[in-house]
């Protein structure tokens, strides 16, 4: 899975280095505000790659005494960052070039340079969507498209599905202005596009920010994984009652677990003892990504609300 995630942002990172390369080119030689919008996009995208790959390096390190449950989170630090690169420099330098674009009009020159890197821009950003797509459908399973981002908790793939996705709409309203401006002479559509560019940016880095932070804060693995402990739990011997099961995500691949459960009153202590070791194996076996699993020991009563029985 982490040699998918790898692949998946070097594609991308290859593509979008190609192509903030000849979109500045052609940013120069036609001095289209939308091109130069576009080419800040993919310097942007190219950047956040190089973040997204450092944080998985940091996010395999070992744990260690100050951080007793590794640096998985590392991936979902480094993912916020992302969000707020595309937010900051992207949406914010394409919206202000759209502003001053609009206040002093240009001319596009050489107007075919523009429609030649567009096409590359489209063939390379497509290859690296598709890449992107593929892998996510993969990741996703059953679920939908929406729900596998909200529910996913590795966002190194949907983050650059989306900055792709992002790129690929950026690409087309860079097209559409500059067909439009070259069929009407109307020179505020360049400018305009930036703009629009922009906010498609903008978009983008608040929904991928709120993905982000709640994995961030801490998300708790999906919801049959919560019902599946339940259920193993249930499976032991002298374990009357499962109280309750607290799961949180340390990582893509690490699941801590922390699981209340009432025992026999006729449990003597090597029972209790039996039962959790083998509670703990059969969790760990039925989920992989189950690393730490913390069995507490209580009364029905004590962690049900008042007046629950």
């Amino acid at each position: 899975m982490a040699s998918s995630r790898k692949l998946v942002i070097y594609a991308a990172l290859v593509g979008n280095s190609l192509i903030a390369l000849m979109k500045f080119v052609a940013a120069f030689i036609t001095g289209s505000s939308a091109m130069f919008s576009e080419g800040i996009h993919s310097v942007v995208d190219t950047g956040n790659q190089m973040l997204l790959l450092y944080g998985l390096k940091q996010s395999k390190k070992p744990a260690d005494d100050q951080f007793p449950f590794g640096h998985g989170k590392e991936i979902y630090f480094w993912s916020f960052v992302v969000a707020i690169m595309i937010f900051a420099v992207g949406a914010g330098v394409s919206i202000y070039e759209g502003i001053h674009r609009l206040g002093n009009p240009t001319a596009i020159e050489n107007i075919m340079v523009n429609y030649v890197v567009l096409g590359l821009a489209m063939v390379f950003e497509g290859g690296a969507w598709f890449f992107a797509l593929k892998e996510f459908k993969r990741a996703k399973g059953d679920s939908g498209y929406l729900e596998a981002v909200h529910r996913g908790k590795d966002p190194s793939i949907f983050v650059v599905l989306f900055e792709d996705s992002a790129a690929m709409l950026g690409l087309t309203v860079a097209l559409i202005a500059t067909a439009l401006t070259q069929l009407t002479g109307n020179l505020y559509l360049d400018g305009v596009a930036s703009i629009v560019i922009g906010l498609i940016l903008a978009g983008t880095a608040a929904w991928l920010a709120v993905e982000t932070k709640s994995l961030l804060i801490g998300e708790s693995a999906n919801n049959h994984v919560v019902r599946g402990i339940r259920k193993l739990a249930l499976t032991i011997r002298n374990i009357n009652h499962v109280n309750e099961v607290l799961t949180m995500h340390m990582g893509p691949d690490f699941i801590l677990v922390n699981i209340s459960v009432e025992f026999s009153d006729q449990a003597t202590a090597t029972d209790i003892e039996d039962a959790v070791a083998l509670l703990d194996d059969k969790i760990k076996k039925a989920y992989e990504n189950v690393q730490r699993v913390f069995i507490e020991a209580e009364a029905r009563h004590s962690v049900l609300p008042s007046g629950v029985k």
